[in-house]
């Protein structure tokens, strides 16, 4: 499967849209609760720093979000969020998403990449953070909403770009 990373268009974001909400309705990695409609879904992509896809044999299956994760004197903070569509996991997409979005990052300037709540049983991704250097700067104890109401950790991780 040949795997090309590109930045997003507008006839992707129908599928971008399908894989979001999959990762929305699952409750274990993004804080959204409802799912995004297509067009709240389009304006939301094109209001990043920068929203890539990644797509095989003509077909998105993940994509990234880029942005500031602060602004001003901490602008030069990002944050990203990764969704891969439930039918491609465990290809090493994620890992993919993730290098692009690093250069990506640096292309625009940014110094760091920050995430601020990894769930902590989001095990696929707290391996790949640890795998890819990423460093952990601790962890909040309940501070993430399971759909069923109960509660779990969360783990903050960084790497300099």
């Amino acid at each position: 499967m040949e795997l090309i990373v590109r930045q997003f268009k507008k006839e992707d974001v129908k599928e971008m849209t399908g894989i979001w909400n999959q990762v929305v309705d699952e409750a274990n990695a993004f804080p959204q609760e409802k799912p995004f409609s297509f067009e709240e879904a389009e304006v939301f992509f094109r209001g990043q720093s920068h929203t890539a896809v990644a797509v095989a044999d003509g077909k998105v299956v993940g994509l990234y979000i880029l942005h500031p994760n602060n602004v001003g004197r901490c602008g030069h903070l990002s944050n990203a969020s990764y969704a891969v569509s439930r039918s491609a996991r465990g290809l090493h997409i994620g890992e993919q998403l993730v290098r692009n979005c690093m250069e990506k990052a640096k292309e625009l300037g940014f110094k760091v990449l920050q995430f601020n709540a990894v769930v902590a049983t989001n095990k696929g991704a707290v391996r790949l953070y640890d795998r890819l250097g990423f460093q952990r700067l601790g962890t909040v104890p309940g501070g993430y909403r399971l759909a069923d109401g109960s509660y779990e950790d969360i783990i903050l991780f960084y790497i300099t770009l």
